[in-house]
């Protein structure tokens, strides 16, 4: 069955039909990752976003239950160049198309996604629709569709739930949150409590936390000064504002697994695996008490922040990994030191 990706300037692509039968509109992003298409579609940062993998063929190992992200995929829809006619992997439990069903995602197949980024590259992401027909009053449906525009609210757990051990206490406020960050968190034996996005400091802190992963405004200011904080991706970005800073749309964003940032620190750099539309405006921290702690090569977006007076800092970057590479992955241990030694000064009182 055909299908037909139209975007909001008027270009259309014609191309298969796969996945779910329903049609979808959202925000078309592109995703640069030569594999890790599992855990892209299950990540919740993709939430309300039609998501284009430009490596071109896509599926060659199946989907397995190990490697999720989130239980249910929350992009609305997925478009690739050629779907692998067959899959082999001894992990695999279901085929990519299967999978795509399986989470009721429509998607497309047999489009050049090569050229389709380019133009994104050029005119920016935009809002795009997968239809099956195409007439008047599709378009007419579309141009009317407002982007949504409450993605957290959605993308969080709505119940706090434990992610227990017998080691130190982390809070893991849920803006969105990948199982890769509890997988960490949880070999490294830590005791995690996972509250919704709209926990208040109180909440927090009744947890009896002697840290916490990510924050809102209005409870960062509180806690940040109390225990240690660590911000990650939309963290970042919540962490940044709640101290002055300011962010800013990007153009097409960074989705991909081999950005490279460097640590301004050391000069080390890592390849990091990203996923985000907006950034922290490098000019907006002049006046605060952060200081940027990691810039991506390319465009020196501000990729890391940390807080001169507090123990709290932040990433852009999924230091988690999952997927890309683990260069990263030593800011949990980092994170874990500063645990240590936050508790130790409050001993030593």
């Amino acid at each position: 069955m055909k299908r037909y990706l139209i975007l909001e300037d008027g270009t259309t692509y014609e191309g298969k039909a796969i996945g779910a039968n329903h049609e979808s509109i959202g925000e078309l992003v592109f995703n640069t990752g030569m594999s890790g298409y599992q855990e892209s579609i299950t990540d919740q940062s993709y939430n309300g976003q039609i998501l284009m993998f430009t490596y071109p063929l896509i599926g060659n190992y199946g989907v397995n239950r190990d490697d999720l992200e989130s239980v249910k995929s929350s992009c609305f829809g997925v478009v690739v160049h050629e779907v692998a006619r067959r899959a082999s992997n001894w992990q695999m439990n279901m085929s990519f198309e299967e999978f795509l069903v399986y989470q009721d995602l429509p998607g497309i197949s047999g489009v050049d996604t090569r050229a389709i980024t380019r133009h994104i590259r050029e005119h920016g992401a935009m809002k795009a629709a997968l239809v099956n027909e195409i007439s008047d009053a599709k378009f007419e449906e579309f141009h009317a569709t407002n982007l949504i525009q409450n993605q957290i609210e959605i993308s969080s757990t709505h119940s706090p739930y434990p992610n227990p051990a017998n080691g130190r206490k982390v809070v893991v406020i849920d803006f969105g949150l990948k199982y890769s960050i509890l997988r960490e968190l949880a070999r490294r034996d830590c005791n995690v409590m996972v509250l919704p996005y709209d926990a208040t400091a109180k909440e927090v802190l009744a947890c009896n936390p002697e840290s916490m992963n990510e924050s809102v405004l209005e409870m960062i200011r509180t806690v940040e000064a109390a225990v240690p904080v660590f911000g990650i991706c939309m963290g970042h970005q919540l962490f940044a504002l709640a101290n002055g800073a300011k962010t800013t749309k990007m153009k097409f964003g960074h989705r991909g697994f081999n950005h490279p940032v460097r640590n301004l620190a050391t000069g080390r750099i890592d390849l990091t695996s990203q996923n985000h539309g907006y950034a922290v405006e490098r000019a907006s921290i002049a006046n605060t008490d952060l200081e940027i702690t990691h810039e991506e090569i390319n465009d020196e977006t501000v990729e890391g922040l940390r807080h001169k007076q507090y123990k709290a800092f932040s990433v852009q970057f999924h230091p988690d990994a999952a997927p890309g590479p683990h260069d990263a992955d030593y800011l949990f241990d980092d994170f874990m030191e500063m645990i240590d030694e936050a508790k130790q000064t409050q001993e030593d009182k």
